[in-house]
């Protein structure tokens, strides 16, 4: 079963073409697929070093290709910045062999997706990853600000997505609770200014290694952001303990942190509902997120109460 309905179909095949008639310096490099829960693009090994990405989903090329240029351009950012491997950009190819969109190359990283090997109860792996997120902070915007429309910006702007994620989650999740608390979560007000962010850490996107971080994926969306945003990581990716060592860490106060609880629960909504069928992975994922964010919820509660 396809993740979307409207997914493009990526074969062997179709790269092996593709790297063949776009890249000869590649021909002779062994193309396999890799299993990924990732719902954006396709992933190929080519060879031992490289890696194509092609997005799952149709779009205008011109505009696809526009996309790729921004990914390349943020990706070779963060590399500058980050005390940890992180994929950089070899190239971009072009439509072709019944492959109607622009395409990318990135350099490939060694190592296993937290989703397998779960750092969750790991201190030291909570310590890496807020330095990397530190890191990221320290990088400076150089006067940019958020300008997109996924997550980073206004959290009351999700309003519309995040009750179609109710209606979408009647049957699966105890809605009316979840309504209570995103009801609070919405209104946390925004402090700080805008910080570089990676914006999406989520268990597929980072790479363990003896219960350390060892590497970071799709550093394509690196830009400005909600200091917050990058928190989504303490609820997608660790247990209470390591949490609280990372909260340590990044010396987060109470608002930063509940607005990081607020972006991790509404990105989890929306996985849980969406996957459920197609991707199981990444629907679970969404359920262990609702699930620390509701369970750290009660505790505070009862600690106030």
């Amino acid at each position: 079963m396809t993740m979307h309905v409207d997914q493009v179909d990526v074969t062997t095949e179709i790269v092996e073409s593709l790297v063949r008639e776009q890249f000869p310096r590649w021909r002779g490099e062994t193309i396999r697929r890799v299993a990924s829960t990732g719902t954006v693009n396709a992933i190929f090994r080519i060879g031992d070093s490289l890696s194509a990405r092609l997005p799952l989903r149709p779009t205008d090329p011109a505009e696809a290709l526009a996309v790729l240029e921004r990914e390349a351009r943020a990706s070779a950012e963060l590399a500058r910045v980050s005390r940890f491997p992180v994929p950089e950009p070899v190239a971009l190819g072009e439509p072709g062999a019944g492959y109607p969109m622009p395409w990318s190359v990135q350099t490939w990283l060694p190592g296993t997706v937290a989703s397998e090997a779960d750092p969750s109860g790991s201190d030291a792996f909570a310590e890496d990853l807020a330095a990397f997120i530190a890191a990221l902070r320290a990088a400076g915007t150089g006067g940019r600000v958020f300008s997109g429309d996924n997550r980073g910006g206004v959290l009351t702007d999700h309003d519309a997505w995040m009750e179609r994620c109710f209606a979408e989650s009647e049957g699966l999740l105890d809605v009316p609770r979840l309504r209570r608390l995103w009801s609070r979560l919405r209104e946390l007000p925004r402090t700080g200014a805008d910080v570089m962010s990676h914006g999406d850490l989520i268990p597929g996107n980072v790479l363990v290694a003896g219960g350390r971080l060892s590497g970071v994926l799709d550093t394509g969306g690196f830009g400005p952001a909600d200091p917050a945003l990058d928190l989504v990581g303490a609820w997608h990716l660790l247990r209470t303990g390591p949490r609280e060592v990372l909260r340590r860490a990044l010396a987060c106060d109470d608002l930063e942190w509940e607005r990081g609880k607020a972006w991790a629960f509404e990105q989890a909504m929306g996985l849980v509902w969406y996957y459920v069928e197609s991707n199981p992975a990444m629907s679970v994922l969404g359920r262990r997120t609702l699930d620390r964010i509701q369970g750290s919820s009660d505790r505070t509660k009862r600690q106030n109460g």
